[in-house]
């Protein structure tokens, strides 16, 4: 999951593996492979980092908590 901050100032999360393109318009747009938008505050930049951030801790979960897998 990513947080965003919608234009109302609320915060949600999305789940990052239902992003399917994400554009600015100039706002920043998040397509969903649901079928739905969602226009946030951040840059692509930002949303683009968080989910890079969020699939390399998927594949590796050592780099949030490195005593998992120590006996």
């Amino acid at each position: 999951m990513i947080k965003v901050t919608l234009f109302d100032n609320q915060e949600m999360f999305i789940n990052a593996d239902l992003i399917e393109s994400v554009k600015s318009t100039p706002d920043t747009v998040i397509s969903l492979t649901i079928n739905k938008t969602i226009m946030v505050k951040e840059t692509v930049e930002e949303i683009v980092r968080e989910f890079i951030v969020y699939k390399q801790l998927m594949h590796n979960p050592g780099l949030l908590n490195p005593d998992l897998g120590q006996g």
